[in-house]
């Protein structure tokens, strides 16, 4: 039997059918059973994080890149493996404010760099529908936790699909909201122009209600929008009949999985049964996107992570003969693989005589999808596509080949290079009975719509009632 999600769990506790007590007893029994197998958490807290108590008293796990003060936050790396934040992140702020429980923090792809976080220092996450698969990154462990249901509600951060694609993966909701509407303070920083934080949630309806609790101004935050947040769930139950759902053709045409197609074309039927209209849009640089956000984000993330040299905080190297030295061993100590590539990249696209030829290219890119989708929104009020290319893969299976890794993002990079929100929600499973994930685009500012069109489609299917058969088992 499926326990309640979290707006349920949130209406029993304005009657009182619950008490806080009762909500985070339950869900400490499901973390002692499941956790040891999925591994999802970096560090469960014996006392939950909590101000106060309220309807919202839903315990919820935020992603290790996400500062709780005087708390580990090690962005799944051994270089800040014992930084403890000095002090607190706005959503984290916000949610202790609202009165919801922070149960613990989840493990993550190093410093948000992947999409399968296998490039966790720390363990090795595992996905709920077959545990010998990836959960999707980067933030991994936020969607496992909940596909487990060892949390109702997670908190993860998307730079080019790292909350959509584990969503997509564990068959979960998970939101990538306008640039600028949740506060980036307190966030580790990996590109700073294109990282956001986002709710992953099992239904539409949790995602609303937790980005409702999490979103506004914030003077702490230059790049946050300074216009109070709306009601998200504002448009949720109305029908869609009449809105035009826009389908890019260049998003189709990437290798997708037969199955994804499958299921993506299943999913606009049952979109034209609900009254939308479908129709063709046209993106001609999205084949570019991808090119263009690894340059951009790998350069960002150059100059971000320039600051963990072993001396202010972060991993130090035991042994150097002179301060360069202790540098460079503190770094290649403190970095994997995967960040150390990101690093080289970033730092040689922005190196003289080759800023011009990748960097500004890659920029103009940037700026042609902006134009071209604001182009398209004229024609359709969302975009639709599939998340991701592929369902969940096996451990192992693209780690040693980095360009099929970066293939995975090939569909959710445009939504960070223009800002737009994005959501993924399930829209079935393949053959191996792994979910499958469908991406919703909006306009800037327009989630309530994207949770409207959503939620039409989830109450119509209701893949969301199909739980992993761990989620469950009960302590």
């Amino acid at each position: 039997m499926s326990s309640p999600s979290a707006s349920e769990w949130s209406q029993q506790l304005a009657v009182q059918s619950a008490s806080p007590q009762e909500i985070l007893h339950y869900y400490q029994q499901q973390i002692a059973v499941k956790e040891p197998v999925i591994q999802g958490f970096t560090e469960v807290f014996e006392t939950p994080v909590q101000s106060q108590q309220s309807i919202y008293s839903i315990p919820l796990a935020l992603k290790d890149n996400i500062c709780l003060e005087g708390y580990r936050t090690t962005c799944g790396s051994k270089m800040l493996q014992n930084f403890f934040a000095p002090y607190q992140a706005t959503v984290a702020q916000k949610l202790l404010a609202a009165g919801v429980p922070i149960v613990g923090k989840t493990n993550m792809d190093e410093f948000a760099m992947g999409s399968s976080t296998e490039n966790s220092a720390l363990k090795q996450t595992r996905n709920p529908w077959q545990t010998d698969c990836v959960p999707g990154g980067s933030s991994g462990g936020s969607a496992a936790v909940v596909a487990a249901d060892e949390v109702p509600w997670s908190l993860g951060s998307d730079t080019g699909g790292s909350i959509r694609l584990p969503a997509a993966f564990c068959g979960l909701v998970g939101m990538k909201p306008t640039y600028g509407r949740v506060s980036r303070y307190g966030l580790v920083a990996y590109a700073s122009s294109l990282d956001q934080i986002g709710p992953m949630t099992r239904t539409v309806a949790d995602n609303a209600l937790l980005l409702n609790l999490i979103a506004g101004p914030d003077p702490q935050d230059s790049t946050c929008l300074p216009e109070p947040a709306p009601d998200f769930s504002a448009l949720l139950g109305q029908e869609i009949k009449g809105l035009r759902l826009g389908v890019p053709e260049e998003m189709l045409s990437q290798g997708i999985d037969p199955e994804v197609r499958q299921a993506f074309d299943a999913a606009l039927k049952q979109y034209a049964a609900l009254g939308a209209e479908i129709v063709p849009v046209r993106l001609p640089t999205v084949p570019y996107s991808l090119a263009a956000y690894y340059l951009i984000a790998t350069s960002e993330a150059s100059s971000n992570l320039a600051r963990y040299d072993g001396v202010s905080y972060g991993h130090r190297a035991a042994k150097a003969r002179n301060l360069t030295e202790m540098y460079v061993n503190s770094r290649s100590e403190g970095f994997g693989m995967e960040v150390k590539r990101r690093i080289m990249l970033g730092t040689f696209a922005l190196s003289s005589g080759y800023y011009d030829a990748y960097y500004l290219k890659a920029l103009k890119v940037r700026t042609l999808l902006i134009q071209e989708f604001q182009q398209a929104f004229e024609q359709a009020d969302v975009l639709i596509s599939p998340t991701s290319p592929c369902c969940a893969f096996p451990f192992g299976a693209r780690s040693e080949d980095p360009l099929q890794m970066y293939l995975t993002d090939i569909l959710t990079v445009s939504a960070n290079l223009t800002g737009m929100p994005a959501l993924s929600l399930p829209c079935g499973f393949n053959s191996q009975g792994l979910p499958i994930g469908l991406q919703l685009m909006g306009k800037a500012l327009d989630e309530a719509r994207l949770y409207q069109v959503a939620e039409a489609y989830e109450q119509a299917c209701r893949w969301h009632v199909q739980r992993p058969e761990m989620a469950g088992q009960t302590a």
